[in-house]
């Protein structure tokens, strides 16, 4: 369309010219036309350059946003929406820490009752679930999820002697946890009396905002991620010494930094502190924290650092050596 425009717009500028000239002779308006035609040409070859340009971009465009769309469907379809539904019905056990009827479990998971109940009713059949006719609990045979974990990583297996070998020095409980999102999940332990109220037990999870072991693991993420995690999280106060508050919290990550161990002050617990460290592999990734816990009313905070830290600083060097 551009190109037809400027062809019809040089002839209508012709036809003047050739007027004022008195170009009543077919010679003489040949010879404008010849003046003009290389003007033509050039106009036309421009345009036309331009229009390759543009149809090329589009069909780059075209075929890097096809070739987007076509891994995301390849993801699409190797994803199991059924799998996602049956875990995330497991998982809302652990949200309530009770038995759920069926509308509770969909109200927790966002399914409908009748998804809900579909993976329920799989689940019962194939023994992760039972059920007295109203609520559901699971069953003996989901702790197997559990164990594999334990029984196939050798994380867990090549700490617990040394957890045990602190606490057999110090009397006081230890613990190893790994990261998984917005909290702490502890795979090792060795306790000598209960510390918490609550207890920790191997699959107990903690917060990371609040936890000795989830600063310390947080503070090896690279600044920016640390900061979306804390941003999507709930980072409840637990105590009245519990520090919530996005650049309180990103401050003392920078002094973990600094200073190699994390503290937690009775921030999930009154009277009770944690100490934790990093420990990392022989290539210098991190893979966990080991973390030691006293009841205020034993040690202050200038003990557990003084006494305790000393320990876990040589159980990091020790196990940095066989991991």
């Amino acid at each position: 369309m551009q190109i037809t425009s400027s062809i019809l717009l040089l002839g209508f500028r012709l036809r003047p010219v050739a007027e004022r000239q008195g170009a009543t002779s077919g010679f003489k308006v040949l010879s404008l036309i010849g003046r003009i035609l290389p003007i033509t040409y050039n106009v036309l070859m421009a345009n036309t350059e331009k229009i390759r340009s543009k149809i090329g971009a589009v069909a780059t465009e075209t075929m890097v946003r096809e070739s987007g769309a076509s891994e995301r469907s390849k993801e699409e379809k190797e994803y199991v929406a059924g799998l996602e539904k049956g875990l995330l019905i497991i998982e809302a056990f652990g949200i309530k820490n009770k038995a759920l009827t069926l509308s509770e479990a969909a109200e927790v998971t966002g399914h409908s009752r009748a998804s809900a109940r579909r993976s329920l009713l799989t689940l019962q059949r194939l023994g992760y679930v039972e059920c007295d006719g109203k609520y559901f609990r699971l069953a003996p045979r989901v702790l197997r999820l559990g164990h594999a974990y334990l029984t196939s990583t050798s994380l867990a297996r090549i700490v617990q002697p040394t957890l045990e070998a602190i606490s057999e020095r110090t009397r006081e409980s230890s613990s190893f946890a790994v990261l998984d999102g917005t909290d702490v999940v502890f795979v090792a332990r060795a306790a000598t009396r209960r510390s918490l109220s609550n207890g920790l037990g191997l699959g107990s999870r903690l917060p990371v905002h609040s936890a000795a072991t989830g600063r310390v693991l947080l503070a090896d993420l690279p600044p920016d991620e640390a900061l979306l995690r804390l941003k999507r999280m709930a980072r409840s106060q637990l105590t009245p010494h519990t520090r919530v508050d996005i650049p309180v919290l990103m401050a003392l990550l920078d002094d973990v930094r600094k200073q190699g161990y994390a503290v937690s002050n009775e921030e999930l617990e009154l009277g009770v502190r944690s100490l934790a460290v990093p420990i990392r592999e022989g290539s210098g990734r991190t893979v966990g924290s080991l973390s030691i816990v006293s009841a205020t009313s034993r040690r202050t905070l200038d003990n557990m650092i003084e006494d305790l830290l000393p320990e876990l600083e040589r159980a990091r060097r020790m196990l940095a050596s066989v991991l």
